[in-house]
């Protein structure tokens, strides 16, 4: 084995992991590396090794990572706790109150990048830079064809998945897997919007980075990185503190295994 390959397993392995006690729920997370912290938050039906785990070897190498896995989600057990962003935006900050992180960077991933905007909203203080992969804080961000899909959703469609698989790896309970699924349906196909004027007062600086055809309506998100200061104006101006990556030939699932491209805006981003 290289010393490449055996720096990468060590770092693939969390120094630190467990539970955090938040909102009247048992909260896991894993802990990587040593430098500034950064909060990684999955996409929905996935664990943290499903969404994160070819990322975090890179970005222990310099940096503190935390991977939470939200309420339901791999080891974190199921809840009959109401599913809200609010709460699930809090159960962040308390986990970064576990581990004594006052602020950190925070990057989420469709489910976990709309968590992202809300603790953006609720918690500014504890942000320093965000990042959001392929997500919206409306249900209008994305395409009807999309909204009608969450609405089409049955939990048999997650029948021998690799969703189901690495649930059944990790959970605590596998019993209560059609209950999660139910549960996280009902929150996909429910109508939400965390408000346009709420995004406009994020002063952190964002990073949205999306796939062309990844569900997203591209007018909507044009208008969300206007909002956050973008599209201010030419070379002869200033450039805005957020950005925005469309990523081509990518759709939903497919953008986020583009590892390289992702790292190599969050590297140039979060410097």
């Amino acid at each position: 084995m290289s010393a490449l390959s055996q720096s990468n397993q060590q770092q693939s392995k969390p120094y630190d992991s467990g539970y955090a006690p938040v909102n009247g729920i048992d909260l896991y997370y894993e802990v990587y590396g040593e430098g500034s912290p950064i909060v990684l938050l999955h996409g929905a039906y996935m664990t943290i090794d499903m969404n994160w785990g070819q990322f975090i070897p890179e970005l222990s190498k310099n940096r503190k990572v935390i991977a939470i896995e939200l309420q339901g989600h791999g080891h974190t057990p199921f809840s009959d706790r109401k599913l809200s962003r609010a709460t699930l935006a809090r159960d962040v900050e308390g986990v970064m109150d576990h581990l004594n992180i006052d602020s950190a960077d925070v990057v989420g991933y469709s489910f976990g990048g709309s968590v992202a905007y809300q603790f953006a909203i609720q918690s500014p203080g504890r942000l320093k830079k965000l990042v959001i992969i392929s997500s919206t804080y409306k249900s209008s961000g994305w395409i009807p064809e999309v909204t009608d899909r969450f609405k089409q959703t049955k939990p048999e469609f997650f029948t021998n998945t690799p969703l189901k698989a690495a649930y059944e790896a990790v959970a605590p309970d596998k019993s209560k897997w059609t209950a999660f699924l139910e549960q996280m349906i009902t929150s996909a196909s429910t109508p939400f919007d965390l408000g346009d004027a709420n995004i406009s007062q994020i002063s952190a600086p964002v990073l949205i980075i999306a796939g062309d055809n990844d569900g997203l309506d591209k007018i909507e998100l044009i208008k969300t990185y206007q909002r956050l200061g973008g599209v201010l104006g030419t070379d002869l101006s200033a450039m805005p503190k957020s950005q925005l990556a469309i990523v081509p030939g990518q759709g939903h699932v497919s953008l986020i295994m583009q590892t390289a491209t992702i790292l190599g805006y969050l590297d140039g981003f979060l410097k």
